[in-house]
C-alpha cells in the first residue's frame, strides 16, 4: 500500500516529515510521497527519514495554479528540492503567502474576531502558516464550532476573510516541475468544474503543456469519477497516481494510506510514475 499525496508542517499538515515517515512504517506502507503546498523545504528531512526506514520516499510538491474552472493543483514527483529555479519560484510564493496571511488577519479583526498572528502561528508548529491554522485558531477561540465551519463562514473563496493568491498558469507550474527533474500530475480532478467535456479539454491542453499523470485514486473520488479519469489517462497517455491528501489534525477524518478507510493505491503505480522521469 502506498500514499503519494501527504502534507507536513512545512505547509498545512500537523505532523513533521519524520513523524509522517514513522507513521507510514507503523501502518505498513511501502512508499510515501511528501507533497507540501508550494513548498519543498521539508523534502530533505523527509527523504533522510525514509532512508533510515523500509519506506520508499518520493520527493514532491503540490503547486496551486490559476484556473477558471474551479481549483487546480499540480503535483510534482521526483523533484530536486535544491533546483535553483524551483527554489526561487517557491520562495516568491512563500513571500506572498506571508503577505496574504497578514491581510486575512486584518479582515478577521475587522469582522470582530479577536485573534492574533501569534495564536495562528502557534497552530503551525513553527512552520509555514496557512488558512488551516486560521481555522484552528477560530475554532479554539469558539468563533466557530468546527474546522469546516471556519472555511464555510470566513476563509473560502467569496467569504469575507478570503484573500486571493498569486498563482502561476498551469503551463508555468508544469514547466517548473519538469525543469526540476519532476513528473507533473494533475491533483484531485474532482475540484475542477464544468462537466466531463470541459475536463477532457482541460486535460488535453495540460497534456500538450507537458502533464504526465492524473490522480485517479483519491478519497473523495467516486467509482464513476475514477473510471472517467482512468479513461482520460488512457486517451492522453498519462500515468495514474493516487493518495489520501493527508493533513493530520486539520482533517481528522482522512487517514494516512487509506483515506476514509477504503482507499487502496496499488504499489505498482510507483514504478510507472518513476518511469516518466526526465531522461
Amino acid at each position: 500500500m502506498i500514499d503519494l499525496h501527504i502534507h507536513s508542517t512545512f505547509s498545512d499538515g500537523s505532523q513533521t516529515p519524520e513523524q509522517l515517515v514513522a507513521q507510514g512504517v507503523k501502518i505498513g506502507l511501502t512508499a510515501l510521497a511528501l507533497t507540501d503546498h508550494d513548498n519543498a523545504a521539508g523534502v530533505e528531512r523527509f527523504m533522510a527519514a525514509c532512508r533510515e526506514s523500509p519506506l520508499r520516499g518520493i520527493p514532491g510538491v503540490e503547486v496551486s495554479v490559476d484556473c477558471d474552472n474551479g481549483s487546480m493543483h499540480i503535483l510534482g514527483y521526483f523533484i530536486d528540492p535544491k533546483n535553483p529555479n524551483l527554489c526561487k519560484l517557491l520562495g516568491g510564493i512563500q513571500d506572498h503567502r506571508a503577505e496574504r496571511n497578514r491581510e486575512i488577519l486584518k479582515h478577521l479583526v475587522r469582522l470582530g474576531l479577536s485573534i492574533t498572528m501569534e495564536e495562528v502561528a502557534s497552530r503551525a508548529g513553527g512552520e509555514v502558516v496557512g488558512r488551516p491554522h486560521f481555522a484552528q485558531a477560530l475554532r479554539d477561540r469558539g468563533y466557530v464550532k468546527t474546522f469546516d465551519e471556519a472555511f464555510k463562514n470566513y476563509l473560502s473563496r467569496g467569504k469575507p476573510a478570503y484573500v486571493e493568491r498569486v498563482r502561476q498558469s498551469p503551463a508555468e507550474g508544469i514547466e517548473m516541475i519538469r525543469n526540476a527533474g519532476g513528473v507533473a500530475v494533475l491533483a484531485h480532478p474532482f475540484t475542477l468544474t464544468g462537466g466531463r467535456e470541459t475536463l477532457r479539454r482541460l486535460v488535453k491542453g495540460l497534456a500538450a503543456d507537458g502533464l504526465q499523470g492524473i490522480e485517479v485514486y483519491y478519497p473523495r473520488h467516486t467509482g464513476k469519477m475514477m473510471r472517467f479519469y482512468t479513461k482520460l489517462a488512457k486517451e492522453f497517455n498519462l500515468v495514474i497516481t493516487g493518495g489520501t491528501d493527508y493533513h493530520g489534525a486539520p482533517m481528522p477524518d482522512i487517514m494516512l494510506g487509506s483515506g476514509f478507510g477504503s482507499l487502496n493505491v496499488p504499489d505498482e503505480l510507483v514504478d510507472q510514475l518513476a518511469a516518466r522521469r526526465p531522461a
